[in-house]
């Protein structure tokens, strides 16, 4: 019964969010819930990072950092569906779920921002391109050319479809709202704290395996996603999508990036990844596929055609297996 009832509400809220997303004004007040987890992180981070501590104690610090954001994050969560469980109508709690749950979802806002590449590049050359796509990725603008600017969209594309849409779909199928909530508060904490430098190298280091941990059956079921959603469209190449994952996806250096990264790859005839600079560091990592590095703003349409295809895919999964249970 629990679990008909996440997948009915995991159905509802990706359909939700599809739909309408995340409204701006929300954004500015009250704000998102990613911002108060985020900021909870932070102010957890002030007090428990201090750069005097030793190594061990911030790396602990690092531990109850998580684990506070967790408890409230979940237990929030877990408040507002109980709450609505039994003070509200069965319909008007549905719909009440469904668009608190959405809010732990980015399908619509990830494409607009990928979008906003593509036409940046289109229509205002690579000055626009770049400044676009410094909202979405850590690496430095300056450095890219066109191609690498478009890759740098693709790529972002792909991995966030993992752990910006299908981990919080996987959560909450699993837990409800309150396993969304969750894994939102893992993947916030390591987004912040996650970090191989002096100041978070130490205390991040549990959030950055913890995330690497959540992530882990998202990223392959993504690039299964991907797969599948190339076989439905014209010009993609679901079999060079399947052989780029099996061949690539472990090269990367992260152990779950190269999943989605290189069912994208594949699919469109791209290479995705490569050596890239970020603000703070060089990662020499390798591609993903074997097709044209030489990316245009063309190919970011046609990889958000494809993430569309994938969504689709992953809202029509849900929605199978809870009528498979139910009926």
């Amino acid at each position: 019964m629990w679990f008909e009832t996440n997948l009915l509400l995991l159905a509802a809220a990706l359909l939700v969010e599809a739909a309408f997303g995340y409204p701006k004004g929300l954004t500015r007040r009250p704000g998102h819930p990613v911002m108060w987890i985020g900021a909870l992180v932070e102010r957890i981070e002030r007090r428990w990072n201090r750069p005097t501590l030793p190594d061990p104690r911030r790396r602990l610090n690092g531990v109850w950092c998580v684990a506070a954001t967790l408890i409230v994050s979940a237990g929030a969560a877990a408040l507002l569906q109980g709450a609505a469980t039994l003070f509200l109508p069965w319909l008007a709690a549905g719909l009440c779920l469904a668009v608190l749950a959405s809010s732990l979802f980015a399908q619509r806002s990830l494409h607009d921002h990928v979008a906003a590449v593509g036409e940046g590049l289109s229509f205002g050359g690579l000055p626009e391109g770049r400044k676009q796509v410094s909202h979405l990725v850590g690496r430095d603008p300056e450095t890219l050319d066109e191609a690498g600017v478009a890759r740098a969209a693709i790529e972002s594309l792909a991995e966030n479809f993992s752990d910006g849409v299908t981990a919080p779909a996987i959560w909450c199928a699993l837990f409800g709202l309150p396993g969304a909530a969750a894994y939102k508060a893992i993947n916030t904490a390591d987004s912040m704290i996650g970090h191989r430098n002096e100041r978070y190298g130490q205390f991040g280091r549990f959030a950055a395996r913890l995330d690497d941990l959540a992530n882990l059956p998202a990223s392959r079921l993504s690039a299964g996603w991907i797969v599948l959603a190339a076989a439905t469209m014209p010009g993609a190449a679901p079999a060079s999508a399947l052989r780029a994952v099996r061949r690539d996806a472990r090269r990367h250096h992260s152990p779950n990036a190269g999943w989605p990264e290189a069912a994208m790859a594949g699919a469109l005839g791209l290479r995705l990844g490569g050596p890239r600079q970020y603000a703070e560091s060089f990662v020499d990592d390798p591609w993903m596929g074997d097709g044209r590095a030489a990316a245009t703003a063309d190919d970011i349409g046609r990889a958000l055609r494809l993430y569309r295809r994938a969504c689709a895919i992953q809202i029509a999964a849900a929605c199978a297996l809870f009528l498979a249970i139910a009926l």
